[in-house]
């Protein structure tokens, strides 16, 4: 778990390092998206859920926060940074944190914090996303060591997605197919000024059997 924290330490203080060096212009962006439920993964965690967030981004690096807040109680508040290369390679880092646990327990059994490695890849159509979950915390439900693995392509005005994963993400823990769907996006023009981004994806958990439709609105 030092270590860990020790990663974390060392990347956030390279990433401002960097930025201060940076030449680009900077920007802050705030916003929530209200969502009919929270599918992440092909897992349901709550049902209709308000998910704000906060972030800053410097040239390629971004950093922020960002939750979720269903209104059956279930809460998520998750930190990150990342790097975007200009040829399609990201790199990042994400601490899942679920209020209810104390925000500074670290400890194996209890701890609040799971912290992933996050990397992806976008050229043209295609996308693909590998996550690795780098400590066991029983308060974030994470074994060490969680994997999630997920291909994705742009058809038109569609995407196409499928993911599989281990660990937090499959109810034995196995490795298994637990995220297949399409998703879609589009903006409702409110006013000649104002328009309401909307979307929404059909999900399939082959793993669990569990289906799902969502929809979202970005403010």
């Amino acid at each position: 778990m030092k270590k860990t924290l020790t990663l974390l330490v060392f990347v956030l203080a390279s990433t401002f390092a960097f930025n201060a060096q940076a030449q680009e212009e900077s920007s802050w962006s705030t916003g929530v998206d209200l969502y009919s439920s929270y599918v992440w993964r092909g897992t349901n965690f709550s049902g209709p859920s308000l998910q704000p967030y906060v972030d800053f981004t410097s040239g390629g690096f971004s950093i922020g926060a960002w939750g979720s807040q269903g209104y059956d109680g279930f809460q998520e508040m998750d930190l990150y940074l990342a790097y975007g290369f200009d040829f399609g390679l990201s790199l990042g880092l994400t601490d899942y944190y679920y209020p209810g646990t104390e925000f500074f327990d670290y400890s194996t059994a209890t701890g609040a914090h799971a912290f992933e490695i996050n990397a992806g890849f976008e050229t043209g159509a295609l996308s693909l996303a590998a996550n690795y979950i780098l400590n066991e915390a029983g308060g974030a439900a994470s074994a060490g060591g969680d994997m999630y693995y997920e291909i994705g392509v742009s058809a038109g005005t569609v995407d196409l997605f499928l993911g599989a994963g281990d660990g937090w993400h499959t109810p034995s823990g196995d490795f298994a197919v637990c995220n297949v769907g399409i998703g879609t996006s589009k903006e409702i023009k409110i006013s000649d000024s104002f328009s309401l981004p909307v979307s929404g994806s059909a999900i399939l958990n082959p793993e669990t059997e569990q289906f799902f439709i969502v929809v979202g609105i970005s403010l």
